[in-house]
């Protein structure tokens, strides 16, 4: 399972860092192109298309690395395993609401198929296939994380503290 989630972290990690490039490029282009009159139209569609497979990607990264948005200033002053029992209950949470939707989000896909965007004339079953993947992609991610807590592999805090002090 370690293997599995390592060579997962590092797809998440590359369809992130794509997705964020493509984001930069189109702003860039559309930036420098007001410079010279009108930025092409697809520049604007493209950002949010990226941004759209930026938050699919980069989510459930993010609660495989405990890096997504905790609350912790009440659990985490909680006496004993209570922070560890309600980082645990949050990711196992996580998996039924992830799973529930995955069948409307596949329905949502394929809807797509039949509609093209814009102004890039792209099969909407692409751009709406993001939030396919961020489901998928979550439920992983509480699933691997819930794994990880109850074997003693992680204890659901963030992997990459920095500025703490001990």
């Amino acid at each position: 399972m370690n293997r599995l989630s390592q060579h997962i972290r590092t797809l998440l990690r590359v369809g992130t860092g794509i997705s964020f490039l493509v984001l930069i490029i189109a702003v860039a282009i559309q930036v420098t192109a007001r410079n010279f009159g009108t930025s092409p139209v697809w520049t604007e569609e493209l950002a949010r298309y990226a941004l759209l497979y930026l938050a699919g990607f980069g989510t459930g990264l993010a609660l495989l690395t405990g890096d997504l948005v905790n609350v912790d200033l009440v659990s985490e002053s909680l006496p004993g395993r209570f922070p560890w029992l309600l980082r645990f209950i949050s990711a196992l949470l996580v998996l039924p609401f992830c799973l529930l939707l995955v069948l409307p989000a596949w329905k949502f896909t394929s809807i797509g198929a039949m509609q093209t965007s814009p102004a890039m004339g792209l099969p909407m079953n692409y751009v709406h296939g993001s939030i396919l993947l961020l489901l998928v992609v979550l439920a992983f991610a509480a699933l691997a994380r819930c794994i990880e807590m109850l074997t003693g592999a992680s204890d659901g805090r963030p992997e990459n503290l920095s500025g703490e002090i001990e």
